[in-house]
């Protein structure tokens, strides 16, 4: 029995080694289920913890009270490849914070305070797959060019914000797109809508629903419209082109004016120049009669 003891310690020494060096690497706040995870939801944090280990795969931070993401936390995380902050107090993400974490596929900033998305917030994120950015009562403003560089990204979730109007770029820039939630928030009926309703019927499968469900109001009253019941037609006010024909028109007209405006001057300085002229030669007679 003796043989099988000392046979069994190294495999023992090894075990007991890799489960104290875990625990010795865990944030004292957190738990840590395998060496490459670490749980720090539901802690009350107010601030991101300290001695996270380097080699963190998944960091979980969600249900605390983080206000901000220092820009250069995810330097060191070059295997960081799921990162959860849904439900903080996130109210802006400094452009280039996530871009240093190449390997991230999975993002979750949904239910915080964010205002809006600039350019550059997301780098050039190529590995990003899942991107949830819904629930955010205050985020009005998405810049066209927010996502830009997201090559893999295949789902993205705005739905629930304060949305008014999206740029179409700003979508059509992720060629990987395969789901986008829009739904909840409050489209406006106008003319800068009109892009985005037509890149929704046309990409209606992206949709989980559809356009069911979704609404927007109309500039005049403020009334709510289901998307159902609108069409392209709803704003061929705003699909306005001019023709050949009309461009034209417009440039000769242009020409014509210049060409009037030109010869009216003209004539406006001749005029006035024989008018001196002849005051000049009438001045020189009454002086002649005089003497």
């Amino acid at each position: 029995m003796l043989p099988c003891v000392c046979w069994l310690q190294p495999i023992l020494v090894l075990l007991s080694s890799v489960f104290w060096t875990r625990g010795e690497n865990c944030p004292a706040t957190c738990q840590c289920p395998d060496p490459h995870t670490v749980d720090c939801s539901g802690r009350g944090l107010t601030r991101l913890p300290e001695e996270i280990p380097l080699d963190v795969r998944r960091l979980l931070l969600a249900d605390n009270w983080i206000p901000r993401i220092p820009s250069d936390f995810l330097v060191l995380y070059s295997d960081l490849v799921y990162l959860d902050l849904r439900n903080n107090t996130l109210s802006y993400i400094e452009p280039g914070t996530l871009s240093t974490s190449s390997r991230l596929v999975f993002l979750d900033l949904g239910s915080n305070n964010l205002t809006e998305i600039p350019k550059g917030t997301f780098g050039e994120s190529r590995s990003l797959i899942k991107l949830r950015l819904g629930n955010n009562p205050y985020l009005s403003m998405v810049n066209e060019d927010a996502f830009l560089g997201l090559t893999s990204l295949r789902e993205l979730e705005l739905e629930r914000n304060a949305l008014s109007t999206l740029k179409v770029g700003a979508l059509s820039q992720l060629p990987s797109l395969r789901v986008v939630r829009l739904e909840g928030n409050p489209w406006v009926c106008n003319c800068n809508f009109a892009n985005l309703f037509e890149w929704l019927i046309e990409n209606s499968h992206k949709l989980p629903n559809g356009v069911e469900g979704m609404e927007c109001s109309l500039p005049m009253d403020g009334r709510r419209v289901a998307l159902t019941q609108l069409s392209k037609d709803s704003f061929r006010e705003c699909q306005a082109t001019l023709t050949l024909t009309d461009l034209l028109i417009i440039i000769f007209s242009g020409i014509s004016v210049s060409v009037v405006a030109i010869m009216t001057s003209f004539f406006l300085a001749s005029t006035v120049h024989c008018f001196q002229r002849w005051s000049k030669g009438a001045k020189g007679d009454e002086e002649d009669s005089e003497e």
